[in-house]
């Protein structure tokens, strides 16, 4: 099946006649696309990166003109915890990108999931009974995708899933029945990858301080039930792995993406394995920073003997970063995602199609280009 990796601001180029956007000139858009497909290879990181960069920062200076057509139309969100840092910025903007497109702030419904999935397919069930026009959804469990779509595709609805990727098999189907349902995110193998080599960069002898010629590591897992916490698991690793280190894993918890797990799960590990923890992966910002809480109470300091990598790019997070209390964090853009979703939710029912894929770069953050990060998201 086709996946389109596309930043923002190339998603908004499918809606040119609703939305106002600047041509790209020829070699930008082939190299923004080279970029994208080989993202999680060694040799394309920087330009990734790079790329992505300048195309948000191109999509943000550009306005969408409003669509009046949209204005009665009902747009019901779930999204599958409020309490969820990232996606407190990810909804908010979402609601905000939406109301610029056309659509009326009073015909948009956001719904708490309260993780807890028996609660989300009913609010998902209210919707349809609503008459909904579009619906927009960030499951609380990825396997009941299958279920979730076949109930909306039944009752004439598009659908656009957000952040949390169906897979697949499930993309597949929607391909095969020719579906006006899509999923807008980023790949969390990139993510991962990149949190990899933010640690791999540093080199071997930096990070090695009990001499063993090894990388020892602790992760700390978001929910198992979502497909970014097993990629960013794997594929940070598998950076270590790919850039010739020996790595020896030392603990693997599930700190289910909140603060005080990780702050407890990191401290129980500091006590059984001590100074031989070098490195702890979190799938997140919020478990990174319940991470650091624990390193700092156990006498550890980050960047002298310990390195601390997290996801997300939380404002406190990128300050630990500046201030070198973190290693490194991913951006994971909230503003292309969004965009994207909103556009895409128009697209729906203004006739344009969608691809049934919808991507958007993950941003590696260190301390050499934190600051620009910083002033993006003021």
């Amino acid at each position: 099946m086709k996946r389109k990796l596309i930043s923002a601001l190339l998603a908004t180029a499918m809606v040119a006649s609703m939305v106002v956007v600047p041509v790209m000139a020829d070699e930008e858009t082939e190299a923004a696309t080279e970029a994208t497909t080989e993202a999680t290879t060694e040799a394309t990181t920087e330009a990734a990166t790079e790329v992505t960069t300048e195309a948000a920062a191109a999509e943000e200076e550009t306005e969408p003109v409003a669509n009046p057509d949209l204005a009665d139309k009902k747009v019901g969100v779930c999204i599958y915890q409020f309490s969820d840092n990232f996606m407190t910025l990810f909804r908010t903007e979402l609601e905000d990108y939406l109301v610029k497109l056309g659509f009326s702030k009073e015909n948009i419904t956001i719904q708490d999931g309260q993780n807890d999935q028996a609660t989300q397919s009913n609010q998902i069930d209210a919707f349809i009974a609503d008459g909904v026009d579009v619906l927009i959804i960030n499951p609380v469990n990825t396997s009941s995708a299958e279920t979730i779509t076949d109930k909306v595709v039944d009752a004439g609805i598009p659908l656009v899933y957000i952040n949390r990727e169906p897979g697949e098999d499930e993309e597949a189907r929607w391909d095969e029945n020719g579906w006006d349902v899509t999923y807008v995110g980023c790949d969390a193998r990139q993510s991962g990858t990149f949190q990899g080599e933010i640690i791999s960069d540093l080199g071997l002898d930096a990070i090695d301080k009990n001499g063993n010629g090894k990388i020892d590591y602790v992760m700390i897992e978001g929910d198992p039930e979502n497909v970014d916490a097993k990629y960013r698991t794997e594929f940070s690793i598998k950076a270590l792995e790919d850039a010739g280190l020996e790595v020896e894993c030392l603990d693997d918890q599930v700190g289910n993406w909140d603060q005080a797990t990780a702050q407890q799960l990191v401290a129980n590990s500091l006590s059984q394995y001590g100074d031989d923890v070098e490195v702890v992966f979190c799938n997140n910002d919020a478990m990174a920073l319940g991470a650091l809480q624990s390193i700092e109470a156990a006498g550890r300091t980050v960047g002298e003997d310990i390195y601390l990598v997290g996801v997300d790019a939380l404002t406190e997070a990128l300050d630990n970063v500046a201030s070198g209390k973190m290693t490194g964090t991913v951006f994971n853009d909230h503003f292309s995602q969004s965009h994207a979703a909103a556009i895409a939710a128009a697209n729906y029912l203004t006739g344009t199609e969608n691809e049934h894929y919808i991507g958007c770069d993950y941003v590696k953050v260190t301390a050499d280009n934190v600051a620009d990060i910083q002033e993006k998201l003021k």
